[in-house]
């Protein structure tokens, strides 16, 4: 009798066990924020494949995987609004630099690996630097599809590039499009949108984009205002005519009918600093009538491009060969030394806003030969050369044979400031993802790679309080997510995908520095990626868990 009544007792146990909720992953005793910006609350995230099964009370449940989160932050992962992994992430799909910080979607815009003719493709594969691929796709689907099956940490998604449309159709010429050209043009973006672009993207202050007139552009943003899509754009000018290249970027969005996203907003060089709260009134003003009009930036006041930002687009009419051969001309060279001390009207001297070679910092060089001035100014380099910090730029540009990444200190922090306070300001890195080792170490990023997402969770909003944790996890994720139209992303909800970032909001910091950018962020502890863990206990757990995602014109093929 003893004997049944335990076996009773044990069928019982073992019944109540088998009923008990099984999950893949169950994260407890976090402190869950959930995107909205509202108030956090306790509780447990239960996740079974790729998508968020269960919020609430898991005492009962078990998991294949468990994480104790008692004391820290549980949220949706981070979406970097604005980022350049196009190539990095074929050298190292971990993305560590960004996933380290929350991040699991990159969004890549400005320029758009493909479409690809022959030429453009050439070129791509023949101006490759550090990081080396293969260049064996033509569209855009081709390509996010390629990086996609090369297996990846981060989940992709991609605007096309009207410079790149433009490139492909033109060529490198200051010229308008024909009637005939114009319609290939937008025939290449019917293509892109079906393909899954989020819409379309430009660079304006760069040739070839910086060739293109209002007109062009409101054509090609119509096709992608056909299909759901966005423009989104580093605007003609963010320094002298600021106030002017908003104007276009609201006029195109009204013609077009289409949302419109302002790149790393920002007032550059000390003469334009008080423009932005004129800036912010008329973006605010276009809202309130009915236009969608948002911004990204990031938490730093020097901006990075190219050394060729010193001297007008002009120079650059036919591509950089043509402007190659022209720095090897004299009276060329005497006109460039005048043209980069020049406060310019008609085109963004980043030089001259930085207020000159001190100010100008040297990323990164193809040739190993230029690669121990990495770190250094332009001003330091030119003393070492024994020449003029312009003839040094002009030297470095041909030696080196690409355009020279520099970063340029242009901006306020008051102005940052303000702007993260925003309700409508999301976050982008305008870098790539990087690990700290490797390939990765002949050049020097931009600190903001490494720290440009946390630096909005420790100091902005736990130092700083510029801004509230569950509002900074909002631009962080949701509002992204919303403008950008990706479905069941950047919230944590029941049917979500598992998207998924878990940090101690009291260490979160950022470490990266000019000098230093190489450092990883700390405070993250654990990532998910499409219920994949990237990052587990501060660790790199999975390559893959990535995917290609669609823009909401997407068409299968």
């Amino acid at each position: 009798m003893k004997y049944l009544f335990i076996l009773f007792i044990l069928c019982i146990t073992i019944t109540a066990c088998n009923n008990a909720p099984v999950y893949d992953t169950i994260i407890r005793n976090g402190t869950i924020y959930d995107g909205n910006g509202g108030e956090p609350y306790n509780a447990d995230v239960a996740i079974n494949a790729d998508t968020i099964a269960f919020i609430g009370d898991l005492k009962n449940a078990t998991a294949k995987n468990e994480i104790d989160a008692k004391g820290k932050a549980v949220a949706p992962g981070f979406i970097n609004m604005m980022g350049h992994s196009e190539e990095s992430l074929f050298q190292d799909g971990r993305a560590q630099s960004d996933i380290r910080q929350g991040v699991t979607t990159e969004i890549f815009g400005e320029f758009s690996m493909a479409p690809l003719n022959a030429k453009t493709k050439q070129q791509l594969q023949d101006g490759q630097g550090d990081i080396k691929y293969k260049v064996d796709w033509n569209t855009l689907g081709e390509y996010m599809n390629e990086l996609e099956k090369k297996g990846i940490s981060v989940n992709i998604a991609s605007f096309v590039g009207t410079g790149t449309i433009r490139q492909y159709v033109i060529g490198e010429a200051n010229v308008a499009p024909t009637p005939t050209q114009l319609d290939s043009m937008k025939l290449l973006v019917d293509e892109a949108m079906q393909q899954g672009a989020l819409g379309v993207t430009n660079a304006l202050i760069y040739p070839p984009d910086f060739f293109a007139k209002t007109d062009e552009l409101i054509a090609l943003s119509k096709e992608a205002s056909k299909y759901g899509g966005t423009y989104t754009s580093h605007m003609r000018s963010e320094g002298n005519k600021l106030l002017e290249a908003v104007e276009e970027l609201i006029t195109i969005s009204k013609e077009a009918n289409i949302p419109a996203e302002i790149y790393h907003l920002k007032a550059a060089g000390k003469n334009n600093w008080d423009k932005m709260d004129s800036v912010l009134r008329r973006v605010e003003r276009a809202r309130k009538e009915g236009q969608d009009i948002t911004a990204d930036m990031y938490t730093y006041t020097a901006g990075a491009t190219g050394m060729t930002s010193a001297f007008p687009p002009t120079l650059q009419d036919g591509g950089f060969g043509k402007l190659w051969q022209r720095l090897h001309d004299a009276a060329i060279r005497k006109q460039m030394v005048k043209a980069m001390n020049t406060d310019a009207a008609d085109w963004e001297n980043l030089y001259y806003g930085a207020g000159g070679a001190a100010h100008v910092l040297l990323l990164g060089f193809k040739q190993d030969s230029l690669k121990k001035f990495t770190g250094k100014t332009l001003a330091e380099v030119a003393a070492i050369r024994g020449t003029t910090p312009e003839e040094t730029a002009m030297d470095l540009i041909i030696q080196d044979s690409t355009r020279v990444g520099v970063a340029y200190f242009l901006m306020n922090e008051d102005n940052v400031k303000k702007q993260v306070a925003l309700p409508w300001v999301s976050f982008g890195s305008d870098e790539g993802s990087y690990t700290n080792e490797g390939v990765f170490l002949k050049s020097n990023a931009h600190p903001r790679a490494y720290g440009n997402f946390v630096r909005v969770l420790g100091n902005y909003s736990r130092d700083e309080k510029v801004v509230s944790l569950q509002q900074a996890i909002y631009k962080l994720a949701k509002l992204p997510a919303t403008h950008l139209k990706l479905q069941n992303r950047g919230e944590l909800k029941v049917g979500n995908y598992a998207d998924v970032v878990v940090f101690d909001a009291a260490t979160v910091n950022d470490h990266a520095t000019y000098e230093k950018p190489h450092q990883y962020a700390t405070g993250v502890t654990d990532v998910f990626v499409n219920g994949v863990q990237v990052l587990k206990n501060n660790a790199p757990a999975n390559a893959g868990g990535g995917r290609f995602l669609k823009g909401p014109g997407y068409k299968q093929q």
